[in-house]
């Protein structure tokens, strides 16, 4: 039972799946901050705060930019995609390695067994 289990958690399309799961989500929190923490205060805040022309004199444009929020989601999506990098390249090596490993070669069908008996039959021959 674990050796099957290991055979399809180990499969190649389970280990993608897995992994574009993983690098979606952290890419999910880059796309998030920066919607939320730069282009919202740039954009979309100041807009709104100028709709309200009693707030108008308190308007400020770069005040709330929030980029070194941005650029912590980044750094985390860098160091999450760098250790799935590890992992992969630990799966990889160890699949070459099983891969390296020579298989037996299959035994001869009925048919080239006979092919093999009239070819040695027809060099012995006179």
């Amino acid at each position: 039972m674990m050796s099957e289990f290991k055979a399809f958690a180990m499969k190649g399309n389970v280990v993608d799946l897995a992994i574009g799961v993983i690098i979606g989500a952290a890419f999910s929190k880059i796309v998030t901050s920066f919607i939320e923490d730069v282009i919202t205060p740039l954009l979309l805040k100041p807009a709104l705060e100028a709709a309200n022309l009693t707030k108008l004199e308190e308007l400020t444009v770069f005040g709330s930019v929030k980029y070194g929020l941005f650029l912590s989601a980044v750094i985390n999506f860098i160091i999450v995609a760098f250790v799935l990098f590890l992992v992969i390249k630990g799966i990889n090596a160890s699949r070459k390695k099983e891969a390296e490993t020579p298989a037996a070669p299959p035994a001869p069908t009925n048919e080239e067994k006979l092919l093999m008996e009239i070819r040695d039959a027809l060099k012995n021959r006179p």
